[in-house]
This record gives C-alpha cells, structure tokens and sequence, in this order.
C-alpha cells in the first residue's frame, strides 16, 4: 500500500505507525483508518518486529479524534461495520507489545487507540478526553469499555459523561498513562521501555498479554486457571531452560519463540 496517511517504518526491533496529517491534529478519516490497519498487519507478520508503536506527526497531536466531515455523513448501519472498533481490537490482540507515544491531543479515536495499546506513554503537552457526548454521540471504537477497565467504573463514566479533557500528569495520576515525561524525551523513554520488553522470551510475552486480557473479563478461578494453562506451555518450551541457563551462567539469554 502507498500510504498518504501515515508513516511506516522500522527502527531495529520497532515497527513504527505514525499519523502523518499534523495539518488536520492528525484527525483520523477512514483513509488513515484503512491505512493504520494495513501496517498493522504487516509489522504483525514482521518476525523482526517484536514492538508495534503507533504516535502522531509533530509536537501537536497523537490524533485529534474523527475527521467530522466524514462522521457527520455516518448511518446507523456504519457503526455496525468492524471501523474503528475492528481496528482497536486488533490492536489489543496483536502478538507483539503495542506502545502508544501520545505527543500531543488525544481525543476521540485517537484516545480509543491509545486505550487498545499495552502501554502508553505522554508527553508533557499531552491532552486526553472522550469528547464525543458533545455530538450526541459516544466512543465507539471501544472507549467505553477500555476506559473503565483502565481507570475504574466511576472515573470514567464521569470523563465520558463531561466530556472532559484531562492533561498528562492527570492521566497518569489515574492510571491512563504509566509515565509522562517532556516532549524531547518521549521518543528516548519509548525506545528504553522497548528494549526491556525486547528482551524478554517472544512466548511468555505472547502468553502474558492473553491470560490479562482473557483473564480481566472472568471470574477469578478461570483467571487463575488460564494463568496455569499459560504456564504448562511456557515450562515445555525451549526457551525456558535458555533463560534459566542464561542466568545461571550471568549472560543475555538468546530466546528463539520455541
């Protein structure tokens, strides 16, 4: 695909996604939506890529939220098609760690982005909000049921219902965000977290992301269960007893996803 939207690139182990419209807050129309998409599954495939992070051209905007022009246009029969939805899902489901480096407003899709991704990391300018009960509308892209998974039930019925839009240090405060740091630093913090993540056995980080995820939206037993399953898989693969020798021996352990 020859994008118009976005930027595509690798850096070493990092599959980089960046929203490239800085002249529209890096809106997000369904071009940029088709666009992110595609290199989404084309770093998913990348057996170099271990690291997927998805962030904003410029110092203004991760992404600004839909391109209204395009929403005002919206039928009920459109919000039934998988969209932005479809497309936070499959971040969320990825095999590999998904990063979200929020440099600037990150409101509506670009919030729900935000939310589906492992980690995420603000800028100082950084400002977050699902502000789409303005329009009479509401986050559709899974904003409703990430946020309160993230932040709790009552915080964020109360930043849907006000539309409010909150900065980095609150974010962080509240557990949107798990660090915020200035703007000439984010990419630095970005690349330091993905080289402890890097690191780590391909299968555990595999497995980990599936039992929380899986794990979350059940029953405590079933959770714990899941978390044994996960185990029993890890404990007959080779690259155990590789990260147990390693240590053993004081050296990087050379894992091989086996």
């Amino acid at each position: 695909m020859l994008y118009e939207n976005i930027l595509a690139y690798k850096d070493g182990s990092i599959g980089l996604i960046k929203i490239n419209r800085p002249e529209a807050r890096n809106a997000i129309d369904s071009k940029t939506l088709e666009e992110i998409d595609y290199a989404l599954g084309q770093w998913e495939m990348h057996e170099g890529v271990k690291i997927i992070v998805i962030t904003g051209e410029g110092e203004k905007a991760f992404a600004s939220g839909a391109d209204i022009k395009q929403l005002k246009l919206k039928k009920a029969k459109d919000a039934l098609l998988p969209g932005l939805s479809g497309l936070c899902l499959k971040i969320e489901s990825s095999s590999k760690v998904t990063i979200a480096a929020i440099n600037g407003y990150a409101l509506g899709g670009g919030c729900e982005i935000a939310l589906a991704c492992d980690i995420r990391i603000a800028s100082e300018n950084a400002k977050i909000g699902l502000p789409e009960l303005n329009l009479s509308i509401l986050p559709g892209g899974g904003g409703t049921q990430r946020l309160s998974r993230i932040i709790g039930k009552g915080r964020a019925i109360e930043m849907i219902l006000t539309g409010n839009i909150i900065t980095a240090s609150k974010a962080e405060s509240i557990g949107l965000v798990s660090t915020v740091v200035p703007m000439e630093e984010l990419w630095e913090t970005v690349l330091e977290m993905a080289k402890k993540i890097i690191n780590k056995g391909p299968l555990a980080i595999q497995l980990v992301k599936n039992v929380i995820n899986h794990g979350f939206d059940t029953d405590m037993k079933t959770a714990l269960l899941l978390e044994k399953y996960a185990q029993s898989i890890l404990f007959n693969c080779e690259d155990k007893q590789e990260g147990i020798e390693a240590f053993l021996e004081k050296r990087q352990a050379i894992f091989k996803g086996e």
